[in-house]
């Protein structure tokens, strides 16, 4: 059986009410029939719900779901992206352990790895976004124990090889770990390519409606259960509702990303060459310095797009003004078509030097692809480069 279709018709246990679509689990926690089922429950011995902090049934359908979709073991979702990803560095990571990290990550990933961590006796060390196979083989050294990147990054879309840093993780037994946000599980899979751990913001394209925030991670069954034991002590829960609007949304995640894709390859084909632009990036595209890369490793391009105005950070806050159907919001991953411009918002806290390290360019600008008629997104985007 294809995998969507078993993400679709998963189900947790109907219920004596015997319902279609599964009942939403608002409580803090369940009752036992008797005192020996009680003492096994806690113990272990026995299947069975305790407390909505660790487990719930609406939050155990989502991991089951989201562990068929990446093809993993196992899966423990939390309370929101950067949730799963400090419960992963914490429960896997111990004082004096170096983590190696490709230096182009969401803007809150790079504040855990350089402010957070470092607070544990837990350190990194940052590899270019382009960098070669030495180079990620000469940052790891005897108290290395993690390998950790996203692809396609954020903002800037450039695609990491998932095969060769795989390799190099393998030869050293390191766990690696992958942000796989922007692809989805149902554009890429890590785990193909030998990733530990794979890692999700739900709030983005799993949800896909910006309604609610979740985070899941996915993997090998022994990792997850240590995570899940590090979250059920320190509570990064995520909520039943959210768990339920996350588990329902999987259900039609195929064929939104597909609309997705397909309006964001149409757009950046269309913009590639306009005269306001200096450069366009599109995995897709042929112009992708990765191209032959994202073939590899990925089904399409996904639903987000980049390109650099020519005129720099003002060029780039003129055309936000000049926006008048998409949505300015720090989100992404929604029916609704989304610019962003890094540089005076998200990153500006970065130098000069920091954001161009990592190709964030003045003049950067970041399209999340909606649901929309694709030439409804193109007449806004192609009104607001006249003016700019």
């Amino acid at each position: 059986m294809d995998k969507i279709t078993q993400a679709i018709r998963t189900q947790i246990n109907q219920t004596g009410e015997k319902e279609h679509s599964n009942p939403l689990f608002m409580t803090s926690s369940f009752c036992y029939d008797n005192a020996e089922e009680m003492r096994a429950v806690f113990a272990d011995e026995k299947e069975g719900n305790i407390y909505s902090r660790f487990i719930n049934p609406n939050t155990q359908e989502l991991q089951e779901k989201m562990a068929i979709l990446e093809g993993t073991e196992s899966a423990y979702a939390v309370a929101s992206g950067m949730a799963a990803m400090f419960a992963t560095f914490m429960a896997l990571l111990k004082q004096g352990d170096t983590l190696v990290s490709c230096n182009a990550i969401f803007g809150s990933t790079h504040t855990v790895l350089t402010k957070y961590l470092p607070k544990y006796g837990i350190n990194q060390h940052y590899v270019p976004v382009d960098a070669t196979e030495a180079e990620w083989e000469a940052a790891i050294d005897e108290n290395t124990k993690m390998l950790f990147l996203e692809t396609p990054t954020n903002p800037a879309l450039d695609i990491l090889d998932l095969e060769m840093v795989g390799r190099i993780a393998k030869k050293y037994h390191l766990l690696f770990v992958v942000d796989n946000c922007f692809a989805t599980p149902l554009i890429q899979q890590p785990q193909k390519f030998g990733a530990d751990l794979i890692i999700h913001s739900g709030t983005k394209w799993l949800d896909g409606q910006g309604r609610v925030l979740g985070g899941i991670i996915c993997g090998k069954k022994e990792l997850i259960h240590e995570i899940y034991l590090f979250s059920r002590s320190s509570g990064p829960a995520l909520s039943p509702f959210n768990a339920w609007i996350l588990s329902k949304s999987l259900e039609t995640l195929d064929v939104r990303m597909e609309r997705h894709a397909s309006n964001a390859l149409y757009l950046a084909e269309k913009l590639a060459h306009h005269e306001k632009i200096e450069w366009l990036k599109y995995p897709q595209l042929l112009s992708h310095p990765q191209y032959a890369i994202a073939k590899k490793q990925m089904k399409n391009g996904g639903g987000l797009f980049a390109f650099n105005l020519k005129g720099g950070l003002e060029a780039g806050r003129q055309f936000l003004n000049n926006l008048k159907m998409l949505s300015l919001t720090a989100n992404l991953g929604d029916t609704r078509s989304i610019a962003s411009h890094p540089a005076s918002t998200t990153h500006a806290k970065l130098t000069d030097e920091e954001r161009m390290k990592v190709n964030i360019t003045p003049g950067l600008i970041r399209i999340s692809v909606g649901l929309e008629h694709r030439d409804d997104i193109l007449a806004d985007i192609l009104q607001a480069l006249e003016n700019v």
